[in-house]
Parts: C-alpha cells; structure tokens; sequence
C-alpha cells in the first residue's frame, strides 16, 4: 500500500482517538477544525513512504495542530489587551487573590494537623507543647516529669517526621498532576 494511502487509512481508522488527544489540549468549538486541518497536512506531506510510523506522526501533527491554536488564542488574548496599566492593576492585585491564599493556608493546616495526628503519643504531646503552645524545653520536661534531653530528641523527631509527611505528600500530588495531564496513562487511545 503506498503512503498516501496508509495515512488515509490510518486517518480514519483514528479520528476518534485524535478528537479526544485535541479536546485535552483545544477548546471544543475546535476539535473539529483541528482534526481536519491534521488531514490536510497530512495529505501534504511530499514523501510519505518516509514517514516510518503513520498513527504517531498524524498523532504529532493534530498535537501540534492543536498548541498552536493555543499558542494563536494566547496572542489574541494578549493583543485585545488596550489598557495595560489596568491589566496589571488587576493581575497584582492581592486582594484578588485572597480566597487562593485562603484556601492554600487551610489545606497548609490541614495537612500540618494530619502530619501531628501521626506522630506517636509523646513525641505528639511535646511537639505540640513546643510548637503551639510555644512551651520552653525546661517547662515541657517539668510537665510530662521527662528529661530535657528526651524533650529534645521528640521535638526533633516530630520536626523530621512531619517535613517527611510535607514531602511524601507533595511528592503525590506531583504524580498525581504528571499522570492527570498525561490522562492516566499517557497514550493515544
């Protein structure tokens, strides 16, 4: 089978797979336009017998097809902006971003109270003496009846275990993130 043909065949054995690889990327008023303009430049192609995988390359094509309309939409976005001053009033504006603020200190505390609530009993008890209550190490070990150096060694373990939790914690939502922009597993269809 020649080239052309393949491409043709492979088209629209995968239009389906393309309109859904194009509405990640591209609003859906332009699915459509997107994966026909991937048929037109894939009948353009001058030599297709050297194109060594047909679905991957219709695939990069309706891909880049679909960032450049991105890229097109940012410009005009950016170009129908007349009074730039105003539009910098409101992008820095803090007041406008104060319900993110709040809603990002809600989940930094929630997530702290869930780091503490695993810490074992004493070490729980003394880290939140020490770092809530703002208990000196002397008044801590006064009392629980411990030692200044066990106060020590709680506080610093709690300290270690709750940055681990921190980071485990934005470990996961940083895969979480890669695997939802990769939609779950990253292939085509």
């Amino acid at each position: 089978m020649s080239g052309e043909g393949m491409f043709h065949q492979v088209y629209l054995a995968s239009r389906e797979s393309l309109r859904r690889v194009v509405a990640r990327i591209a609003p859906p008023s332009e699915i459509e336009d997107i994966v026909q303009e991937t048929y037109v430049r894939i009948c353009q192609v001058k030599n297709p017998q050297a194109v060594v995988s047909h679905k991957s390359f219709i695939f990069a094509t309706a891909r880049n097809l679909a960032l450049d309309y991105q890229k097109q939409s940012y410009v005009k976005l950016v170009d129908g902006i007349d009074d730039w001053s105003e539009f910098e009033n409101i992008i820095t504006d803090a007041s406008t971003d104060s319900p993110f603020k709040e809603k990002v200190a809600s989940d930094e505390f929630a997530e702290m109270c869930e780091a503490i609530r695993l810490l074992p009993v004493q070490c729980r008890k003394v880290f939140v003496l020490k770092k809530v209550y703002g208990y000196s190490q002397k008044e801590i070990a006064q009392e629980l009846g411990l030692s200044q150096s066990t106060i020590e060694k709680h506080i610093s373990a709690g300290t270690k275990k709750c940055m681990q939790f921190k980071r485990n914690r934005n470990k996961m939502n940083e895969e979480a993130m890669t695997m939802s922009k990769n939609g779950l597993g990253g292939g085509y269809e």
